[in-house]
Parts: structure tokens; C-alpha cells; sequence
């Protein structure tokens, strides 16, 4: 344990450097919009968010430079907490709320106010911050050498990087605005088709593959494994049980179909047979995933959560003398909390009295204990938001039906109860590899949870803005943003409240998934490819094949080849900010009309220039080469 706490960070306690300064606060609410936004739109596209840690941190040393000479290493963190907040604040806030959307849309009730929106990320936001606080020295610090947290060691590594001149920010930049450029391309003039599809007319199955750099970046930042086990789940559903539906279905009409198979094949080919069947299956299959995620992690969370406590006995009784010990004071915390469990009280979408508002901080506190062990274990990328919010669901739509609070408005309840558990996760998850971060240069942590509030207030009151504008663009459930997390919570929330789903579709999925698992397979990247459109984990396998190339490909040394990786992982991020952007740019020149027509009207060349499938593959073939550019072509990295 001695070994542990004697840990010297970058930065020691007896130096004070320029930390939060007002360009690092700016920089970083800036890149908390941007990656805020961007992963809003990619979640909801592909159902995937990815860490916004390591390009926020390039990208905020690329501004400092133009900016003036000079700057601290621990200026540039407190831009990446800040930034990085934005991204962790979407991706919980996508995963459940746009089911109000969608509700509102079906039933014709009431959509959610932005002041609703930003209120109930707010609170989660806040509450997620509030319990890494005292979480911090019992996690952080007690457990250094223990836990690693990936993302967190591997920004700490990038900063310190750059600080001896090694990170490139010009390859982060150079990726936003080749994507988007892009982006533009497909989406905006719309001079090539969006995907390349292949229809199997023997068997009545179909294969596509996507073309958007966004897609393939999410590829090869996962890296070939879960790439190939998401195209698995789209190889089943596509090519096995839609042929074998419209084989055993014929002309007879299933439930929920209101026609039968050949005539939905007819009308919509195998996308119609997927909407109204393999998506059913495929929301069992996620479901299942993130329960059984959480059941594997039982004795982990056991664990930790006494690991946690005893760790808080101690957290107060030392004097936080040293300046990389100092953290938000308790008392702050408590009268936060406070208000926290008021507002939950008082928020008319949530109704609850006092009582309930602190059994959610209670559960909250739970979630967010076991969110940050298992993000310094496992990294933030397998963190389980996803079986944490619905089981969530399942226990707050029990429990609101039990206690009289049905249809709509209880419905409605269960899903607000559910995203502020969502929030507190992703945020205790992020938080903690910020803070790993801080630790290991030594920055000041009650700074840093400053900036995690300021990050978390700006994605707040934004969150609600970039949900409305993306809804009003194409709407949620649609298949430009098929907001798959959200469409998942909705069914659940209704199978509880309703019984009205098609549980045989339902538990096929459930059985498919516990093969899957008894297999050995990590069941939920596959049951995301089932339940996603085949489309878009076969553009994701193809950033997978590429990244499993590079790495198996000959290197001069070590250095090289994790050098040439790594400015990959740059490059995709930025191309995953860039696409992002352009996504929200073109989405208000759906909304915004001159003369009765959109911009997106005016921008719209396909009816005058249409390359189609040949013009995607010469874009998928320009994606391609851009990642090779600024890796194996990289005449720099060569140098090193």
C-alpha cells in the first residue's frame, strides 16, 4: 500500500502551475459542445460512443500553440476534463432519452421540454460528480498500480507526450476536415449513395456496408475482436433468420407485421422483414447482454462497493495539506447533494417525493461505485451502462406500476428515473480516468472537479438543443438515426408497463444471446450487430480488418508500430468529431427553410449529378487511404 501512495506524479505537490486559466476553461467548453454533439450523433446513428479524453487533450494543445508559446501540461488537462465531460454527458443522455421523442411522436403526448432535458442531465451529471469526490482517494489513489484505467494512463501518456514535442494535433485536425468534407459529399450533396447493398435473391437475404468515415474510424478504434463480433450479429440476422422468416413465414401474416412476409419483402425487401421481426429479436439479445454483463460483474461489484466504503471511513481524518490532495470539501458535497435530492423531488417528469429522490441518489451512488471500478479495470469502453440502465428500468417500472403510476405518465417516469442513472454512470466513468489522468501529472483534483461542473452545466443546457435539432432533422427511430439504446429502453419500458410486446421474437433473442455466451463470445457487441442494420457493422469490420492489418504488419521496433497505431487513433477520432459536426450542420439546414425550401433542398445535387454505388466505393476507397496516410505513409512516424 506504501508503494501505492508514494506514487511521484509529473508535476510535484511543492510546484504551481498555470491550471485553470480562462483559455483552458474556454478551450474546453468549446470542445465539450463539439464532442458533446458529435457523440449525440453517432450514438444515435450506430448505438457506439467513444472516449473524447486523447483528442480533446491533442486538440487543446494544437489551440495552445496557436494561441500563444507557452503553455502547462496541466493547462491541457484541465481542457480534456472539461471536453471530455460533454462526451460522457451525451452518451448517457442518448441512451434513453429520445423514447420521449418517440413517444410523443406515436401517442401524440407532450415532448420534453429543454428545460426538462437539461434538468434531468443535470442532475445526473452533478450526481456523478458529487460520488467521485469521495471515491477519488479510494479509487484513485489507494488503488493505483491496481487499477490501470486505460483511457486515463494512455492521455497521460499523450500529454506528456506532447509536452516533449511527440503528439501531432495537425493529424486530429487534418481527419475533422477530411471527414467532413466527406460527410458533405454523401449526406449534404448527395452525389453518391450512402451505402453499397447487395441483395441475395436466392435466399432472400442482404448484405451492405455503410461508406461514412465515422463508421470505419469506430472500427478500427475497437480494434478487430468486437468489429467482428458485431458483423457476426449482422451475418445471423441478414443473411440466416431473415431468409429463414421468409422461408417458414410465406404468405402467412405474424404478429407484429400487420401483412404477410412475402408481401413485407415486396414492399421493403429484407429491411421491412428487420423492422418488423429481427429487431424484436435483437432487443432481447442486447437486453440479455447487458444483464448478463452485470451478473458477471456481481462479485466485482460486491467488492468494490465494500472496497469503497472502507475507503471513506478514512477519506476525512488527514488534513488535504499537500496541493494534488485537495479535493471538493464534504460539507460542498453534502449541501450539493442536498439540492440534488430536491430537484429530483420537484421535477414534475420524475414524480416522486423526497423518499424516492434519496433511494435514486442511494442507487445512484451505487452505480457510480461500480462504473468507476470497472472502467479502471476494463476501460471505459466496456463499461456496462448500458445493463446498468436497464435493469434500472426494470426495477423503477415495477415498482412505478406497483404503486399506481401507469401509462404514459408512469412510462414517461421510468425513463427519466433510468437517464439519470444512465448519466451517473457514463460521468463516474469518465470522471474517474479524468482524475487518473490528473493523478499521474499531478494536477490539482479540486480543480479538475471544477472543470468536470463546468464541462457537465455547458453539455446540459446543450444536450436538449442537439436532441430537438437532430429529431426535427430526421427523427429518432428513423434510419439515419436509428437511436438503437433509446428505441431498447422504450420496448422494455412498454413490455413492463403494457404487455404488449411480441415476447416469442423477444425470448428467441434472449436464448440467441445466452448461446452466444455459453460460447464464450462477449454477447453484447454481437447482439448490437443483430439488432443494428447490417449496413453499419460492415462499414465498422472494415476499420476493424484495417486496424488488424497495421497491427500485424512488420515494424522497424515497438515504438514504431504503437507510434503508427496510435496517430491512427487520432486521425478516426477527428474524422469521428468532423463527421459529427457536418451531421449537426446539415441537420440545420434541414430545419431551416428560405422560400419555402430547406438549405438542404438547395444543396441537394442528386438530381442533376448521381455517381451512386460506384461513387460510395470510390469514398469508402478515400476513408481508407486517409487512415493509411497518417499511419504506414506517415514519413514522420518513419523518423521516430
Amino acid at each position: 500500500m506504501e508503494e501505492k501512495e508514494t506514487m511521484k506524479p509529473y508535476i510535484s505537490a511543492d510546484r504551481t502551475l498555470h491550471e485553470m486559466t480562462p483559455l483552458s476553461i474556454i478551450v474546453g467548453i468549446i470542445l465539450a459542445i463539439v464532442f458533446g454533439a458529435a457523440n449525440a450523433y453517432l450514438g444515435l446513428r450506430v448505438g457506439m460512443t467513444v472516449s473524447a479524453s486523447i483528442p480533446a487533450a491533442v486538440l487543446g494543445m494544437g489551440v495552445y500553440r496557436l494561441c500563444r508559446k507557452k503553455d502547462t501540461i496541466l493547462e491541457s488537462n484541465m481542457v480534456q476534463t472539461i471536453g471530455s465531460a460533454g462526451e460522457s454527458l451525451a452518451a448517457g443522455a442518448i441512451f434513453t432519452m429520445p423514447a420521449l421523442f418517440l413517444w410523443a411522436q406515436e401517442e401524440g403526448t407532450k415532448m420534453p421540454s429543454i428545460m426538462e432535458i437539461a434538468l434531468i442531465a443535470l442532475i445526473g451529471g452533478l450526481l456523478g460528480i458529487c460520488f467521485m469526490v469521495p471515491l477519488r482517494k479510494a479509487l484513485i489513489v489507494k488503488e493505483h498500480g491496481t487499477l490501470p484505467y486505460p483511457e486515463g494512463t494512455a492521455c497521460a501518456e499523450v500529454l506528456l507526450a506532447g509536452e516533449k514535442g511527440g503528439a501531432n494535433a495537425s493529424v486530429v485536425f487534418l481527419g475533422m476536415g477530411i471527414a467532413a468534407l466527406f460527410k458533405f459529399i454523401v449526406d449534404g450533396l448527395k452525389v453518391v449513395s450512402s451505402a453499397v447493398t447487395v441483395t441475395v435473391q436466392k435466399i432472400h437475404g442482404e448484405i451492405s456496408a455503410q461508406v461514412y468515415p465515422a463508421l470505419v474510424s469506430v472500427g478500427y478504434i475497437c480494434g478487430f475482436k468486437i468489429s467482428s463480433y458485431m458483423f457476426a450479429g449482422g451475418i445471423l440476422g441478414w443473411l440466416v433468420l431473415i431468409p429463414m422468416i421468409y422461408l417458414f413465414g410465406a404468405d402467412t401474416t405474424l404478429f407484429p407485421a400487420s401483412v404477410s412476409v412475402h408481401e413485407l419483402w415486396e414492399q421493403a425487401g429484407a429491411s421491412g422483414i428487420w423492422s418488423s421481426y429481427i429487431r424484436y429479436i435483437g432487443a432481447g439479445a442486447v437486453a440479455t447482454g447487458g444483464i448478463v454483463s452485470l451478473i458477471k460483474s456481481l462479485p466485482l461489484i460486491v467488492r468494490t462497493f465494500a472496497d469503497a466504503m472502507k475507503g471513506l471511513k478514512n477519506s476525512g481524518k488527514q488534513a488535504n495539506e499537500l496541493r494534488t490532495e485537495k479535493d471538493l470539501k464534504m460539507s460542498v458535497v453534502l449541501i450539493m447533494l442536498a439540492i440534488l435530492i430536491v430537484a429530483i423531488a420537484v421535477t414534475p417528469v420524475i414524480p416522486i417525493d423526497v423518499i424516492g429522490a434519496i433511494v435514486i441518489v442511494i442507487f445512484g451512488f451505487f452505480f457510480a461505485t461500480v462504473s468507476s471500478r470497472m472502467v479502471g479495470l476494463v476501460g471505459s469502453s466496456n463499461n456496462p451502462v448500458s445493463g446498468m440502465a436497464i435493469a434500472t428500468l426494470l426495477v423503477t417500472t415495477v415498482l412505478l406500476k406497483a404503486t399506481g403510476h401507469t401509462g404514459m405518465s408512469g412510462m414517461t417516469a421510468a425513463i427519466a428515473i433510468g437517464s439519470v442513472i444512465c448519466i451517473v454512470a457514463a460521468m463516474a466513468g469518465d470522471m474517474s480516468q479524468d482524475l487518473k489522468t490528473g493523478y499521474i501529472l499531478g494536477a490539482t483534483p479540486v480543480k479538475q472537479q471544477y472543470g468536470e461542473m463546468i464541462g457537465t452545466v455547458v453539455s446540459a443546457v446543450t444536450i436538449g438543443f442537439v436532441l430537438y435539432l437532430l429529431n426535427a432533422a430526421w427523427g429518432f427511430g428513423t434510419p439515419e438515426l436509428s437511436a438503437p439504446q433509446a428505441t431498447l429502453m422504450k420496448m422494455i419500458v412498454e413490455g413492463v408497463m403494457g404487455g404488449n410486446l411480441p415476447w416469442t421474437l423477444v425470448f428467441i433473442g434472449v436464448f440467441i444471446a445466452l448461446a452466444v455466451e455459453l460460447l464464450g463470445i462477449p454477447v453484447l457487441p454481437f447482439a448490437i450487430g443483430l439488432y443494428l442494420p447490417i449496413e453499419l457493422s460492415s462499414c465498422i469490420m472494415i476499420g476493424g480488418i484495417l486496424r488488424w492489418a497495421l497491427e500485424k504488419r512488420k515494424y522497424k521496433s515497438g515504438e514504431q508500430k504503437e507510434s503508427t497505431i496510435s496517430n491512427g487513433v487520432l486521425c478516426c477520432s477527428g474524422m469521428i468529431a468532423g463527421e459529427g459536426l457536418v451531421g449537426i450542420l446539415l441537420a440545420v439546414f434541414a430545419v431551416v427553410k428560405v422560400n419555402g425550401r430547406s438549405l438542404a433542398e438547395y444543396i441537394d445535387l442528386s438530381g442533376s449529378v448521381n455517381l451512386g454505388q460506384i461513387g460510395a466505393l470510390v469514398v469508402l476507397a478515400l476513408v481508407i487511404l486517409t487512415i493509411l496516410k497518417f499511419t504506414i505513409w506517415n514519413k514522420k512516424v518513419d523518423k521516430e
